[in-house]
């Protein structure tokens, strides 16, 4: 990401009106240091409100894609900027649940912003006699009831993304 200059934009600190008084009348040199300040303008703009930058309320929507790849979190400049803003604010969380159902409800949730239901069969066996034959395994899946208007293009690349590969899912949109 690039943040070119603004045409226009004036400078919160002009270099011509800090050189020394005997370069204050010289036409050049405030020519010379208005062209520098053109330049530098937009730097220390961004310098005074830095911390806007970092704020997701706040933060330009060309910097949301730089704050994403902080936190690895996936960026899509065709989304709304909302909804970029919250996948960037739960990043960590997602990353800390992926694959688990709680992960996969988690990042249909923000992916979408629609209720989601989600149920692990575990897929976990266990015997009561250590001599026992085990039961049957049981092939883990999840079932993902997806609540609400969704785009199902968008549902199911989030549920490639969060449900682990060998887990099956079964996805049901309802109005």
């Amino acid at each position: 990401m690039m943040r070119g200059s603004v045409p226009g934009l004036v400078s919160p600190h002009p270099i011509g009106q800090q050189l020394p008084a005997v370069y204050l009348e010289d036409d050049f040199a405030q020519r010379f240091t208005a062209g520098l300040d053109e330049v530098l303008a937009p730097i220390l703009l961004t310098l005074d409100c830095l911390d806007a930058y970092f704020d997701l309320e706040l933060t330009p929507p060309d910097f949301l894609d730089w704050l994403a790849g902080w936190v690895a979190a996936p960026s899509d400049g065709n989304r709304p900027a909302q909804a970029r803003r919250e996948l960037v604010r739960h990043a960590v969380e997602l990353h800390r649940w992926r694959g688990t159902a709680r992960g996969v409800e988690l990042a249909l949730r923000v992916a979408t912003g629609a209720r989601v239901e989600v149920t692990d069969n575990g897929g976990v066996s266990w015997s009561a006699t250590p001599t026992g034959e085990p039961p049957a395994e049981e092939a883990p899946q999840v079932r993902v009831r997806v609540h609400g208007d969704v785009d199902e293009a968008l549902v199911r690349q989030v549920l490639t993304s969060a449900v682990p590969a060998h887990v099956r899912a079964t996805l049901e949109i309802l109005p």
